[in-house]
């Protein structure tokens, strides 16, 4: 589906939408005064309330202009969020596509009419076409819209605007795909390759195999996928986008555990199937850095992914066993089922040593005790450094990815130590997401660091206009909307 920019609207017999409120619906100049009529007499005879997000569709005789109108309301402009526009972009397509027409032009009130607002109903209108039924043999036709116009003054200035946007969408769709692939596809293997595929965009992309992790000491991560039947893999995916400039890079690191079946600490068998979900962290880093390539933003980043499966084969470790992580620290190993921090632990060591970042962000589906905390709506951060957390939060209110900061602390921490080893992978007495992130804090010295833990929001959140997918690629807006912010 193509989204444009015009400066007038010039489509005949195909759909309109409009948004306004219920003071602007009638100043509408482009609208001839007979289609204007009919609106005020829908409104009236459907006694429409112009709520937040509510919707009226008028289908017009042969003798109108357009085969059908849409009216929706973003509600008061005091209750609008930054990405409500976004939903009503996706809300459009969403009706627009149960007609036989395939273009529909979008009018907003003037007063609505940002270049922030038109950009976001083009990128909500994107996200709504997102489908994931690859593996379905009998697929139904579905109807769908070609093209979104999106009526504006501005309409040369904003195509550029878009384009990024849309680039964005490009990553979120890149990382439910990743999530929703099965397991039995997307080893940790085939996960690599299909990163080194991103190579075409410009990103610089090299996998660490068990061979050369084995000589970098990170046994901590390989004691996750010993008893997988696919060699553990570490990926490293670079975007230089401002090499006229010496800056430490960004640095973003993903948890990929491509199947979780708990190891010998095996999970219960109920929803078992959804630990295909468990990569989620690493899909938003690879969503990410394709999107910044897409973009071609002008930062360096750099992106790491940890990529195991936990199986409970005769070789898997095992509860009780003590690992030495590349830091050098020790582990000793009380659950395997707490897998993910294993995983980070050597990946985020060997991010910070190796590359000296300005900042690092880690993403994880970590606990289900941030989803007993949280639960769907938003994502748990834990940090060490105050103004990187505001911007996230900042980040996070700005892109509809939100997140919401729990404490860390040394009481906290002393839930974690062992008396065997230099700590062990599991507190004990509740607080489990603020125990895997003190967990997490012993293997970034001091660069500023934040852990996303994105157990709640990286699948199973509410479906909605522009999250249509159990798969929600969260973490990928709110990382780029965070870079454009803060650090381009």
């Amino acid at each position: 589906m193509k989204v444009n920019f015009v400066p007038k609207l010039t489509e005949k017999k195909e759909i309109l939408a409009l948004v306004a409120d219920k003071k602007s619906f009638l100043d509408f100049k482009e609208l001839d005064k007979n289609t204007l009529n009919k609106i005020q007499h829908a409104i009236n005879n459907e006694d429409f309330n112009f709520n937040k997000f509510s919707s009226l569709e008028i289908i017009n005789d042969k003798n109108t202009s357009f085969s059908k109108i849409i009216l929706i309301s973003p509600g008061k402009k005091s209750s609008i969020q930054s990405n409500d526009f976004a939903i009503i972009g996706g809300k459009i397509n969403q009706i627009s596509s149960k007609s036989n027409k395939k273009i529909v032009s979008i009018l907003v009130a003037k007063e609505f009419s940002t270049d922030d607002n038109l950009i976001q109903i083009g990128f909500g209108a994107t996200l709504n076409t997102y489908k994931f039924d690859k593996y379905k043999t009998k697929k139904k036709t579905k109807k769908q819209i070609n093209e979104v116009k999106i009526i504006s003054n501005s309409a040369n200035q904003l195509k550029n605007k878009l384009k990024n946007k849309i680039s964005v969408a490009e990553g979120i769709f890149l990382a439910r795909d990743l999530v929703n692939e099965p397991s039995n596809v997307l080893n940790p293997e085939a996960y690599a390759k299909r990163i080194k595929e991103l190579s075409k965009f410009g990103l610089k992309v090299e996998v660490l195999n068990e061979a050369k992790m084995k000589r970098l000491g990170m046994w901590s991560l390989l004691g996750v996928g010993r008893g997988s039947q696919y060699e553990s893999q570490l990926v490293i995916i670079r975007w230089e986008g401002n090499k006229s400039k010496k800056t430490k890079p960004l640095c973003f690191v993903g948890k990929g555990v491509c199947f979780d079946s708990g190891g010998i600490s095996l999970k219960p068998g109920n929803k078992m199937e959804e630990m295909i979900g468990d990569m989620g962290g690493s899909a938003a880093v690879v969503g990410l850095m394709k999107t910044l390539a897409l973009r071609k933003a002008k930062v360096n980043v750099i992106g790491v992914v940890g990529l195991v499966e936990n199986m409970p084969d005769g070789t898997a470790q095992k509860p009780g066993d003590i690992v030495k992580s590349m830091s050098g620290q020790t582990i000793e190993i009380q659950n395997t089922d707490a897998e993910g921090r294993l995983v980070l632990a050597d990946a985020l060591w060997y991010a910070q040593d190796k590359y000296k970042p300005e900042i690092m962000i880690d993403l994880a589906t970590l606990t289900g005790a941030i989803v007993m905390s949280l639960g769907n709506k938003m994502a748990g951060i834990f940090s060490n450094n105050d103004d990187l957390s505001n911007k996230l939060l900042e980040a996070g209110r700005v892109s509809g990815d939100n997140v919401w900061r729990l404490p860390l602390s040394e009481s906290y921490d002393k839930m974690i130590n062992s008396q065997f080893a230099d700590m062990k992978n599991i507190g004990m007495g509740g607080a489990g997401s603020i125990t895997a992130a003190q967990f997490l804090k012993r293997f970034v010295n001091k660069v500023p660091w934040v852990h996303i833990d994105i157990a709640g929001t990286a699948t199973g959140m509410e479906k909605s206009s522009i999250n249509t997918s159990w798969a929600s690629g969260f973490g990928v807006n709110l990382l780029d909307t965070l870079i454009s912010k803060f650090y381009e």
